[in-house]
């Protein structure tokens, strides 16, 4: 069994998680932990795709390594945005769930005096 082989079953098996995370998971928190597992796995896996097509004098295909660079980007600013949208929605109700029968807080100063 190739490095390779191994790398693109523990990309699978870290995708499999992530699926199983999102799917279970109530708490946004979570769900976007289990996301981001997910997407990791994608990048793994576009490594792998990328150095299968290697030849001896040539590294790998550029093409899925810029993918993965910028899809690390992307998902970092996302999970950025992410979790300030969670903390706000932590502050203004005081919870961190989407349920409707969470209970709300009644204090509506908000700002550090």
């Amino acid at each position: 069994m190739s490095v390779a082989t191994l790398f693109g079953l523990g990309a699978s098996a870290a995708a499999g998680l992530g699926l199983y995370g999102l799917i279970v998971n109530a708490q946004p928190l979570r769900k976007l932990l289990a996301f981001n597992l997910l997407g990791s796995s994608v990048f793994v896996f576009f490594g792998v795709v990328a150095r299968r097509g290697a030849t001896v004098d040539f590294h790998g295909d550029p093409v899925p390594q810029a993918l993965v660079i910028t899809g690390i980007v992307v998902a970092f600013a996302a999970t950025a945005l992410v979790l300030a949208l969670l903390l706000r929605l932590f502050q203004t109700t005081g919870s961190d769930t989407l349920r409707a029968d969470a209970p709300v807080s009644t204090d509506t100063d908000t700002t550090d005096t």
